[in-house]
């Protein structure tokens, strides 16, 4: 794909993600007053939030913003299916997760959260976390409906 239409359509995607990612802009801003730290990942195309001071640890992604608890989304975790007891799967980078994660806002803007709602929430049953997962093992596949 020419680089100016994959730009073209990043923009179009951040856009159409723009509702969702106001409402992590202003999380984070609130996150501020508590230490957090706000920065831009070009890699993840997505303003970051480290040192969000609020929630179990880990990290959530509204829009083309992710909340994260940690310094660094540059730390291995385990997937959803490996903390489930589903299987020994080696562990993924946080950020490879996440990222899946703002190109799914991308496709889906608005539509994401509902869609994730009604297909689990946070689980390993959830197709939107296991292809976040699937992407972060090995680079493809972040369509919650992709096959591979």
């Amino acid at each position: 794909m020419p680089i100016a239409l994959l730009r073209a359509l990043q923009v179009l995607g951040a856009l159409w993600a723009l509702p969702v990612s106001v409402l992590g802009l202003a999380l984070g801003a609130a996150g501020t007053a508590a230490g957090a730290k706000i920065g831009v990942s070009v890699r993840d195309l997505a303003v970051v939030v480290r040192r969000f001071p609020w929630g179990p640890g880990g990290a959530l992604t509204l829009g083309n913003v992710i909340l994260h608890t940690g310094e660094s989304m540059d730390r291995p975790c385990h997937t959803y299916a490996h903390a489930a007891g589903y299987g020994d799967e080696p562990q993924i980078l946080l950020a490879d997760h996440e990222r899946a994660h703002v190109f799914q806002y991308m496709v889906l803007g608005v539509l994401f959260l509902p869609l994730y709602a009604l297909f689990g929430g946070i689980s390993v049953r959830n197709p939107f976390e296991r292809a976040a997962d699937r992407y972060a093992l090995s680079g493809r596949g972040w369509w919650p409906w992709a096959r591979g």
